[in-house]
């Protein structure tokens, strides 16, 4: 899950990473109260940031952030920025961040090396820009250094990133510190991701986090209660939140063949075989992601069918299961039993795709069903390009 900003930078706040007020608005009105109260802060610097609240990059190429040196702007700039499309995204909320004498602009993150099974620390002292762009033109700007998951960054291993990113031996230990503390918010949130850009010095000499970004992982949701109220509900897709409140993985697609597969590694190639056969029919694409796992009991089959089913964008679902400890009968009877469940909401054609243990038992089961919906398919490919061929004649 991203957050946003705001959000990131309370729970940076919340594990000591030092930043600068903010306070979240809705309306032009809330944004100028916030202004007021900032702006009337001991150490304010007579100028507050009115920034989009939104999970994309390139705000302020795009006119999401914008200077006010008075709650009056302030209102003003949010009246401007609310409702505002940025790259697909509207802005629905606002955040009103205190000012900043900015001496300096560094870039921090921390991020899941999948490849290598660690983690990765990046840091630059150049930061403020967009960090693809340094890592293209620049890649030597750009410290890289491993970090063990069983050691984290502790005190030596800040001072090896620092050094290795060449920070000034003033600034380094202040530098240091800061990522301890980032550490701290990658391994207590679970984090996948923590990203600070721009980090920076300010003109009294302390180093802030002026803009956070955290991705949690969600497969330690069950560790963190907290983390439920940091979903944006209203933005989420009503396909998925159902699937959520079934426990099933799912992924709303671009496209109009309905996949569902055992097996994360089993949908990913169905979606590419189904990709590839779709060109053969007008473009035709995979609608979704939908893995049931291990499991393909008669609910699980008949939550899986009804979800993909409510996409007004399926025209055809390609079911493709490879049996293993859940054998093909059980399936079989799963799906003869979901659509039943279903019944007259079962609208649109389905080809299933059998293979590994109890197959032909499991065939055998499909076609003495004899349903008026179901084709069966010999093979992956097969099955695939017939799914693709009845979404192209819907």
């Amino acid at each position: 899950m991203d957050l946003f900003e705001y959000q990131a930078r309370d729970i940076f706040e919340r594990h000591g990473v030092p930043v600068l007020g903010g306070i979240v608005a809705t309306t032009p009105a809330e944004a100028r109260a916030a202004a007021e109260t900032l702006l009337g802060a001991d150490d304010a610097t007579g100028v507050v940031v009115v920034k989009a609240q939104v999970k994309v990059g390139g705000r302020g190429k795009a006119g999401g952030v914008k200077l006010a040196r008075s709650a009056e702007e302030a209102e003003q700039r949010a009246a401007e920025i609310l409702g505002m499309d940025i790259k697909g995204h509207t802005v629905h909320r606002v955040m009103i961040a205190a000012g900043a004498s900015i001496a300096t602009e560094y870039y921090f993150s921390l991020l899941l090396d999948r490849a290598e099974r660690r983690y990765l620390a990046m840091a630059s002292v150049e930061g403020g820009m967009e960090i693809e762009q340094l890592a293209v033109e620049r890649p030597d700007a750009l410290a890289k250094v491993a970090v063990d998951p069983r050691v984290g960054i502790d005190a030596a291993k800040a001072d090896e990133i620092v050094a290795a990113a060449g920070f000034d031996a003033e600034v380094a230990p202040k530098v240091a510190a800061v990522l301890t503390k980032l550490w701290d918010v990658y391994r207590e949130e679970d984090a996948t991701l923590v990203e600070v850009n721009p980090l920076v010095l300010t003109e009294d000499g302390r180093v802030v986090a002026l803009d956070g970004k955290v991705t949690l992982d969600g497969n330690a949701d069950f560790r963190h209660e907290d983390h439920a109220s940091l979903e944006d509900a209203a933005a989420a897709d009503p396909l998925e939140a159902r699937a959520k409140e079934k426990d099933l993985n799912y992924v709303k697609l671009d496209g109009e063949v309905g996949v569902i597969g055992n097996g994360a590694g089993l949908v990913m190639s169905t979606l590419d075989v189904v990709a590839y056969a779709g060109q053969q029919h007008g473009g035709v694409k995979p609608a979704n992601f939908l893995d049931i796992g291990g499991g393909a009991s008669a609910e699980v089959m008949a939550a899986g069918l009804d979800i993909i089913l409510s996409d007004p964008q399926v025209k055809s679902v390609f079911v493709n299961v490879f049996g293993g400890i859940t054998a093909c009968d059980a399936v079989a009877n799963g799906i003869v039993a979901a659509l039943g469940i279903l019944g007259d909401e079962a609208t649109k054609p389905l080809v299933v795709r059998l293979d590994g243990n109890n197959v032909l038992e499991g065939r055998r089961i499909i076609r003495d069903a004899a349903h008026p919906l179901v084709t069966l398919a010999e093979t992956m490919d097969g099955g695939a390009a017939e799914a693709a061929r009845l979404a192209a004649t819907a």
